[in-house]
């Protein structure tokens, strides 16, 4: 492959190949749209690719259940894997690091998502999506560090040779904006950098590396470990993806993210307004 990012061209090439999977991780509103790029299978984040016994949206789910969902969607361990989503970049790179995260590293992000698909003019399929004609041998083998929880993230605020990234979007940082989840606080950690995941885009479309690396350079300085943050450890792997691609490697998502943090009982620290002087990287 090359790398944790392909275009439409690239995948339009290749579409039908022998261990070529394709997986649509739409969430929300886009994940029953009715069309979807030919062959793609469901990578159901809102579902069977969450643990719903924790009271938090999202949350990654263990290796056993993550093992046995991609097996019933036919994948091997030597197939080379595809995710996209309906948004464009948003939850396919929920799904690209969770697949590194269970130790499986031949995947990437069709950059542009499905709008960058039809805008393209590449063919669609609709109904429902044809089942896996085997399954698969897929067995998940976790790595640790890449899924961390609050404690570690709160560490992190800490460390000089940490930063901790916040993805949402800027007034809800701020505190200025209420939040979509019900009984959440508003305001940002304290400490946390703010560059919401749109920023690392453009016309849909992840910006160049070089363009990325000057951005994360700016907010890091010579901090090299990067912890992610969002509303639900969704876009926190927007910026994930955006600091691979600039080159970054000790990279960490907060799985709780701010439906974790920014509930009242959990008695994190939080502030609102922007960040003090030594709060800045």
């Amino acid at each position: 492959m090359p790398g944790p990012l392909v275009g439409s061209g690239w995948l339009a090439e290749r579409l039908g190949a022998p261990g070529l999977l394709v997986f649509d991780a739409s969430v929300g509103e886009h994940r029953d749209a009715g069309q979807r790029i030919p062959g793609a299978r469901p990578f159901d984040i809102d579902g069977a690719l969450s643990d719903h016994s924790v009271p938090l949206p999202h949350a990654m789910p263990g290796p056993a259940g993550f093992t046995e969902e991609l097996r019933s969607l036919g994948l091997r361990t030597g197939d080379t894997v595809v995710v996209y989503d309906g948004a464009g970049n948003y939850s396919s790179a929920r799904a690209w690091w969770m697949f590194r995260a269970m130790g499986f590293d031949r995947v990437a992000v069709l950059d542009g998502g499905l709008p960058g698909w039809v805008a393209a003019g590449l063919p669609l399929e609709s109904g429902a999506p044809t089942p896996a004609a085997e399954r698969g041998d897929f067995t998940a083998a976790p790595r640790a560090g890449l899924v961390v929880g609050a404690d570690e993230v709160a560490h992190a605020l800490t460390d000089p040779a940490s930063a901790v990234f916040d993805a949402r979007t800027r007034e809800r940082f701020l505190g200025t904006a209420p939040e979509p989840r019900a009984g959440l606080r508003g305001g940002h950690m304290p400490g946390a950098v703010s560059l919401p995941f749109g920023e690392i885009q453009r016309e849909g479309l992840m910006r160049p590396a070089a363009e990325l690396r000057g951005v994360f350079a700016a907010l890091t300085g010579d901090r090299r470990r990067l912890y992610f943050s969002c509303g639900s450890g969704v876009t926190a792997c927007v910026l994930a993806l955006g600091a691979e691609l600039a080159g970054y490697r000790e990279l960490a998502v907060y799985d709780g993210s701010w439906s974790e943090w920014g509930l009242p009982s959990e008695q994190r620290p939080v502030v609102t307004g922007p960040p003090l002087v030594k709060e800045r990287l």
